[in-house]
């Protein structure tokens, strides 16, 4: 089963289940557990006819590599979301919203960001091939199931991404702390997508030269900037809340 590769946690392997039973090949648990949450664990891969192993601890740190495994982890095969740019956009219903990150290299910043990005219906989490985390078994977990659920594109030219969104009909807003229009005064309709920078670093020169608009988000604390997954759930929620207004019209 050298094919595969683990996803851990109770969150992860769960939701895996759930939406992509078939491409569970094994689950490895705990064998020492035996509460409620392995017992129901248990039941819904038992339902899906998924073999579940009863392993010791040991087993568990060597296949999650000493990660924060919760007792449970299973050997899943990849999954085939769209992964070309063309085929997302040409499935999409109504105005698109993607998520562009540029060169987010933290794993767990990563996860939270799909997790962010499932919970608002972005349509697509873009970011450039180099200078990018990719997804990883640390990425699911944080991500618990939307790394399943949401496309990730690696692109190797993000400039001409940004472009090619440009010409498809795509508003690309960036969100920057010297960005000249605030958060809660933009106008977030029609299909767009929000471009936010790396850990510390934000977005590149070029990156920036590519926006149309670059958003701030209003601080109003003693720190000076948001970590990139919560600027994300920051800036998605507010366009989430603007489209619901819009709809409601």
């Amino acid at each position: 089963m050298a094919d595969g590769h683990i996803v851990y946690g109770f969150h992860a392997v769960i939701s895996r289940l759930r939406q992509h039973a078939a491409s569970v090949q094994e689950i490895y648990l705990d064998a020492t557990r035996n509460d409620v949450r392995a017992q129901d664990l248990t039941k819904l891969a038992e339902s899906h006819a998924v073999r579940i192993m009863a392993v010791d601890g040991k087993r568990l740190d060597g296949l999650t590599g000493h990660a924060r495994h919760q007792g449970v982890a299973a050997r899943v095969l990849a999954m085939q979301l769209k992964h070309d740019l063309d085929d997302v956009l040409g499935g999409i219903s109504g105005p698109a919203l993607l998520l562009v990150l540029d060169g987010v290299q933290d794993p767990h910043n990563l996860g939270a960001c799909l997790r962010v990005a499932d919970a608002f219906g972005v349509h697509a989490v873009i970011a450039p091939k180099d200078r990018a985390v990719g997804i990883t078994a640390v990425v699911s977990k944080v991500a618990s199931g939307a790394a399943e659920t949401v496309p990730y594109i690696t692109v190797t030219n993000l400039a001409r991404t940004l472009r090619e969104l440009k010409d498809s009909g795509i508003w690309i807003i960036g969100a920057d702390e010297h960005g000249t229009t605030g958060l809660y005064d933009s106008t977030l309709k029609g299909a767009l997508a929000w471009v936010l920078g790396a850990e510390g670093e934000g977005m590149r020169r070029l990156t920036r030269e590519h926006c149309d608009e670059l958003v701030r988000i209003p601080m109003n604390g003693s720190v000076e900037s948001l970590n990139v997954s919560v600027a994300s759930g920051v800036c998605l929620g507010e366009t989430f809340r603007q489209r619901a207004l819009q709809e409601k019209k």
